[in-house]
């Protein structure tokens, strides 16, 4: 199988993969997270499931070893939420394996509101989640990515519109972030300041996205971040976001305009470019089952 063309001068390119080519995704063992590694396995790379729950994360492995899929697929425990968790993930990802990973999907993500709500009851937790833990999870694999890869490692973080730029109304907020020479201090000091607007019950008033608050400022910080690290590894890794659009998984409670298998195929797209075609610093959002580069980040 080959993965979907997506760009309308691109067929496809070149299958420069093999059962070698080891791929991370996190949150894989449910939604959109295992629908990347049933795809990822069906086009065979290796991938290693990635799963906070053991009981959870061993059935997924055990539905897709019953689809044939079983020695494409390990699964290895991960909370991105615990930092300790992570640096045990990366020391069975080097024992196991060794420093050959080359594609990175950070999916793992939570979100405690409905479609139609907006509290920030659980900000420290989303956003421990969701930025801070693709953040740490990068940062403890850097060793791991193969060496001297003349396919260029590749990093994908799933994010959401909701964290774009043009959803803050702070314009001193959107103006630190917007700086080409961003720093990831800068970010941290972003974060730190959303959060005591929210423990000091002004969050409202200082001009952060309307929707989906704390969700879509732990995306806003990820996508910085991802900015941040594509312009350090230019040339070496290629870092992008990658918005799935409103899918139907258990965040939306079911909702959603498409399927988790439908961003997957084109999430698998986007990881397996052909190097000659790999961007990297860009933002790419899943409108209507196709895949259009929205923006830079």
């Amino acid at each position: 199988m080959e993965p979907e063309p997506y760009f309308p001068y691109s067929d496809g390119g070149e299958r420069w993969w093999s059962e070698e080519t080891k791929a991370v995704v996190t949150g894989g063992n449910k939604g959109i997270g295992f629908a990347v590694v049933k795809r990822l396995a069906e086009l065979g790379v290796t991938v290693i499931l990635a799963a906070r729950d053991t009981h959870k994360g061993e059935a997924a492995l055990g539905s897709l070893r019953a689809q044939g899929l079983g020695r494409h697929v390990h699964f290895l425990l991960l909370d991105v939420s615990d930092p300790l968790s992570i640096t045990a993930f990366a020391s069975e990802f080097q024992a196991r394996f060794g420093p050959t990973l080359d594609i990175l999907v950070n999916n793992a993500g939570v979100s405690f509101n409905d479609v139609h709500e907006n509290s920030v009851e659980h900000a420290e937790t989303v956003i421990k989640t969701n930025f801070y833990g693709p953040k740490l999870l990068i940062q403890a694999l850097l060793p791991l990515f193969r060496p001297n890869s003349s396919n260029m490692i590749r990093i994908l973080n799933v994010s959401s519109r909701l964290g774009s730029l043009n959803k803050v109304r702070n314009p001193a907020i959107r103006k630190v972030l917007e700086g080409e020479e961003l720093e990831e201090d800068e970010i941290d000091e972003t974060v730190r300041t959303f959060l005591r607007d929210v423990r000091c019950g002004r969050w409202k008033a200082r001009g952060w996205p309307e929707h989906w608050t704390e969700y879509a400022v732990s995306k806003l910080a990820l996508n910085a971040y991802s900015k941040v690290l594509a312009k350090r590894f230019e040339g070496s890794i290629s870092v992008n976001c990658f918005c799935p659009g409103f899918t139907k998984t258990s965040m939306t409670r079911g909702k959603g305009n498409h399927s988790p298998r439908d961003a997957a195929s084109l999430l698998a797209t986007l990881a397996l470019l052909p190097p000659p075609l790999l961007p990297t610093s860009k933002f790419f959002l899943l409108r209507s089952s196709h895949l259009a580069p929205l923006s830079k980040l």
